[in-house]
């Protein structure tokens, strides 16, 4: 089995604790490696086929600030062709339902016009969005 590539932001340490749990629940550090984006290249990219991109959305829509830096400076370097990459990223639906996971949204954007194959899509049934945007 291929390994799989986690690359995460965190600001305040949940998006750290949701990767390590998606790390254990897919099998430990044998099956998926575990990146923060602060410390990560766009070469730690290339050796997987397959990712998981994890990144809160911060303030009013934003990208966390580590990941915010990587997508500005070395993003657009990477081939994501062939990649097959799901998103993950924590958020607050109640207050601030017009920005709800938008940093999933802008790095799963860019990614997809730089090759990527996004995988995993989850329903909105049940979220209280608004969904103006979608």
């Amino acid at each position: 089995m291929a390994k799989v590539g986690l690359f995460f932001g965190t600001q305040t340490g949940n998006t750290k604790t949701l990767a390590e749990q998606i790390q254990a629940s897919l099998g430990g550090d044998a099956i998926v490696e575990i990146y923060d984006i602060s410390n990560a290249s766009k070469d730690d990219f290339a050796a997987y086929d397959c990712l998981i991109i994890g990144c809160p959305t911060w303030n009013i829509g934003e990208m966390q600030s580590d990941w915010d830096g990587f997508y500005e400076e070395e993003l657009d370097q990477i081939d994501f062709s062939g990649k097959k990459v799901a998103y993950f990223g924590p958020g607050d639906q109640i207050g601030y339902s017009d920005n709800f996971q938008d940093a999933m949204g802008i790095l799963e954007e860019k990614i997809a016009s730089l090759g990527g194959t996004t995988v995993g899509h989850w329903p909105t049934e049940g979220y209280d969005l608004n969904l103006q945007r979608l």
